[in-house]
């Protein structure tokens, strides 16, 4: 495998995508948001109950599964998007409805998803995916409390990974986290409640923040996660969401990422966005808000300037180039509980994960006429530029503009961590795990640290793509420091 964090000159043959990627077409206005081709999951794609599509290693990855279980795995080659090609299938009784697909090239190459063995055992599968034509399930943890048919109290919503742990919103059951530094043999190390309780669904690290959500209420929790172990409420960063008249309002989702929170917003009888900057986790503050009338809030993705919600009964592209000012740009349909609405450069997977018409769980809908060719850029970091007194536990994390290729960040050079004084053209390199989830990089150190030492994070131009092969245009860099032991 490729090396992880290393100051050597980036070296651009790691990695190399075996799929065509997203080179993207051009299309005409009568053309845009209108399904130019519908995506089925194979033999076994039965129900039609689709969730969550990403691009890894050059082919558009989807995961298809009811919430009961026994679903699969299906690459695409959507090299021309309107007419896809299935390149590979897996079927797997271990897999049910997930709602995210995350990364890391520890030892191989891992994905993990949500997962069930029968009613009242499951949690999550990790995926071993070094071969796109056939991935293989590896490993299952079950979490403890575990139990359907209840869809949001007892099974496992989320999973986000970041270096060695994973972390589990698992409704009822708490926060869940998971020790994966040997990823074919994971095991449950930590699990906590809150007080006042919360039903836990979808979690987001950002270094040493994370990002804990319930669907349908408007509360949102951010913790210090400087220990992984030991997750820790920040004052001010428990909340409620509030809509531009101060209305309480409930969501469904959430996807923080420029250092602002998109929430899948359920007001009344609607749906639609809300925004808060969370660049201050101690104050967060409302930015602007969008209602969509008939909707009803599922997910929110981020591709900057534009949102695309699904919002159950419709999807809706949002031009945020004012965020306090959201103006529609267009919307999208497929039959079926519409929740995911994903930016594939100027196409978009749209999913339904429940009362699709027979083999059009998912479709791909042209959305702006020209190719994506706008390279992504780094829009925050944990910790922010400058920052000091950190302790030695410390991961780092950034945003990008948009969804980024997780096998273009693990390329040799393509993330510097070094130890680092002012002055110092190189430094000492750092050890260090790569992950990427949707528009968040991880850069987590395989050792803590040194206290009261400055460090240098570097993004270099050229290396880091996004789903559309376009690779970050300005080089990044930031600094922090340590505290004492």
């Amino acid at each position: 495998g490729a090396p992880d964090a290393t100051p050597d000159t980036p070296d651009l043959p790691d990695w190399v995508h075996r799929g065509p990627g997203n080179p993207g077409r051009t299309f005409t206005d009568d053309q845009l948001f209108r399904n130019c081709a519908y995506l089925d999951g194979g033999k076994g794609d039965i129900h039609d109950h689709h969730d969550l599509a990403v691009m890894f290693d050059g082919y558009l990855l989807l995961a298809w599964a009811p919430e009961w279980g026994k679903g699969g795995l299906t690459f695409y080659d959507i090299s021309d998007p309107c007419a896809p090609v299935t390149v590979s299938s897996t079927e797997s009784a271990e897999l049910r409805e997930t709602h995210t697909i995350g990364f890391s090239n520890q030892d191989g190459v891992w994905a993990v998803t949500g997962a069930l063995a029968d009613n009242m055992t499951g949690g999550v599968a990790i995926w071993d995916v070094s071969d796109t034509r056939a991935p293989r399930f590896a490993a299952r943890v079950d979490v403890p409390g575990f139990h359907y048919p209840d869809g949001y109290a007892g099974v496992v919503f989320w999973a986000f990974w970041q270096g060695r742990y994973i972390y589990l919103g698992a409704g009822d059951n708490g926060l869940v986290i998971v020790d994966a530094a040997v990823p074919s043999a994971p095991k449950i190390v930590r699990q906590l409640f809150f007080q006042p309780f919360l039903r836990v669904h979808q979690v987001q690290a950002i270094g040493n923040l994370l990002f804990v959500t319930q669907s349908g209420s408007p509360r949102m929790v951010v913790m210090d996660i400087s220990d992984p172990l030991d997750p820790q409420p920040i004052p001010g960063g428990d909340f409620d969401v509030r809509d531009r008249d101060g209305n309480v309002t409930n969501k469904y989702a959430s996807n923080v990422s420029g250092g602002h929170a998109f929430f899948a917003a359920q007001p009344t009888n609607a749906g639609g966005v809300i925004i808060y900057d969370l660049r201050d986790p101690m104050r967060p503050t409302f930015v602007g808000d969008y209602k969509s009338p008939g909707g009803a809030g599922a997910y929110v993705f981020v591709q900057e300037p534009f949102l695309l919600a699904g919002d159950s009964t419709f999807g809706t592209v949002l031009d945020m180039t004012d965020p306090a000012n959201l103006i529609k740009v267009g919307t999208l349909d497929l039959v079926g509980d519409l929740d995911f609405v994903t930016p594939v450069g100027n196409v978009a997977i749209l999913s339904v994960d429940d009362a699709a018409e027979p083999d059009r769980g998912s479709a791909v809908a042209p959305w702006r006429r020209e190719p994506d060719r706008r390279p992504p850029r780094v829009t925050f970091s944990v910790p922010q530029d400058g920052a000091t007194g950190l302790p030695i536990g410390s991961r780092i994390g950034l945003t990008f503009s948009e969804a980024i290729d997780v096998m273009s960040a693990w390329r040799s050079g393509a993330v510097r961590l070094r130890e680092k004084e002012d002055g110092e053209k190189d430094g000492v390199s750092v050890d260090a795990i790569i992950n990427a989830q949707d528009t968040i990089l991880s850069v987590s150190p395989r050792q803590p640290l040194k206290p009261l030492t400055r460090y240098t994070v570097e993004i270099p131009a050229g290396v880091i793509e996004d789903w559309s092969g376009n690779a970050v245009a300005e080089p990044f860099s930031m600094t922090f420091e340590t505290a004492a032991p």
